[in-house]
């Protein structure tokens, strides 16, 4: 039986492994961070983003926010905090969301919840110590997805959302045409339909002046995602939106996770990066 390329645990063979030490990395760079939790920005129950603060707060600090990946159907904010860890270091305040799942929530309101964070976290900014002007995002895997819509509009969206000016994004091995997900491994774990793949999908939709779009693969993410991370790069260029693609070497779907969190690494001097914009 041929795999499904979409599937990333059949072509990871320690990727439970890495999943759980994703997390523990997390819980360790937590215990030793200056975190402020569960910050709400809507009334539900994963409405939430933990905000992390660097050692040394200067006035007027960027701000950037980091969504998680999990096909929209899994994840948590707190087994993501390792992605702060270049955020702080270059002194900038990181927002880590948190937003409901798939297929309890269906993908239009899961869009909505990222944008609605970005406006209270753009909001809150100068009681923060942050410059909203200095506003960046990045995100991973389906996380990426949902961060090209902080400046994006989907094909069925009428006019411009109003959102924060985001100066750049790094979109970290993404997922930009839905077309494939219904019938994928995930269509009865996350049971996106064909409507909303058709809604929802990056190639198909108007993206905005304004931010640099890195946009990131790893050198082991299975076919459809270069694929899809090229086609990316190339509708922005041909819009005049100045995409760069980078495939990082040695890498998979989740270690490019682990080596964000690595200060020292090429994937977190990206976010420094747009940090200095």
């Amino acid at each position: 039986m041929e795999k499904d390329l979409y599937c990333n645990r059949d072509f990871i063979p320690d990727f439970d492994e890495l999943i759980a030490e994703t997390a523990a990395r997390s819980a360790e760079f937590s215990r030793k961070a200056d975190v402020r939790p569960d910050v709400p920005y809507g009334t539900g129950a994963r409405e939430r983003i933990d905000l992390v603060f660097p050692p040394r707060l200067a006035k007027g600090a960027p701000l950037h926010l980091f969504i998680h990946g999990g096909y929209w159907r899994a994840g948590t904010k707190e087994d993501h905090r390792l992605a702060a860890a270049p955020i702080i270091a270059e002194g900038g305040i990181a927002a880590i969301v948190e937003y409901d799942l798939m297929p309890g929530t269906r993908l239009g309101a899961i869009v909505s919840q990222v944008r609605a964070a970005t406006r209270h976290l753009a909001a809150m900014a100068p009681e923060l110590g942050a410059d909203p002007a200095r506003l960046s995002v990045s995100g991973h895997s389906a996380g990426a997805h949902l961060a090209s819509y902080l400046a994006a509009t989907g094909p069925e969206e009428n006019g411009r959302i109003e959102l924060p000016v985001v100066r750049g994004m790094l979109l970290i091995s993404g997922i930009y045409d839905l077309s494939e997900i219904p019938g994928s491994f995930l269509k009865h774990e996350a049971k996106m339909t064909d409507a909303e793949a058709t809604a929802w999908s990056p190639l198909t939709s108007r993206h905005d002046e304004g931010p640099r779009r890195i946009v990131m693969v790893s050198e082991h993410d299975t076919p459809p995602f270069h694929t899809q991370g090229e086609a990316l790069v190339s509708l922005l260029q041909r819009e005049g939106l100045g995409g760069e693609l980078r495939v990082e070497p040695g890498l998979n779907h989740l270690t490019i996770v682990l080596e964000l969190a690595d200060t020292n690494s090429a994937v977190s001097g990206c976010v420094a990066e747009l940090l200095a914009r």
